[in-house]
């Protein structure tokens, strides 16, 4: 019996696709709302370019070379310039309950700190339990209101985090 390849890498042009069904595919498993969130962003079909700039990285999880997830790290738009945003972290079910989570979520805290970022800000939603249970672990804390400019009417949960 083989074992899982598991490879975290930087997106590549390629991987727009099959990183579009995974991320909006959790938007229809988990019942979160369309409107107001990334599943209607202009970026989630074409996730490569949207992650080119130098202060902003985009990671995706592979199993046996199948693209089923990933996180990136962006400045919080119309905010602070010292403040990033974790975005667009999302798995596959195939991933799920494998540890990469936090593998990945450890990755782009660490890109973020190397990027000379101060804090790192996080919008979701609330049927997202187990990622906001990871945030809580990594030390995140809620915040009572939205920061910045993301256009995510629909997130209800804000969180940040001193890096």
């Amino acid at each position: 019996m083989s074992k899982d390849t598991i490879v975290i890498r930087e997106i590549k042009s390629e991987d727009n696709a099959p990183l579009e069904q995974v991320i909006r595919g959790c938007f229809h498993e988990f019942k979160i709302p369309l409107e107001g969130t990334a599943y209607t962003d202009p970026e989630t079909a074409s996730m490569f370019e949207a992650y080119q700039q130098s202060n902003e990285v985009y990671y995706v999880v592979e199993l046996n070379g199948e693209v089923l997830g990933g996180a990136g790290i962006k400045p919080l738009p119309n905010f602070e310039s010292t403040i990033c945003e974790l975005q667009k972290m999302y798995f596959s079910p195939k991933l799920r309950g494998k540890g990469l989570g936090q593998k990945l979520f450890e990755k782009c805290l660490k890109a973020a700190k190397d990027l000379g970022y101060k804090q790192c800000y996080i919008e979701s939603a609330s049927q997202l339990k187990a990622a906001i249970h990871i945030y809580e672990q990594f030390g995140f804390k809620h915040l009572t209101e939205a920061v910045g400019g993301t256009g995510h009417y629909s997130c209800s949960i804000w969180m940040i985090k001193d890096l």
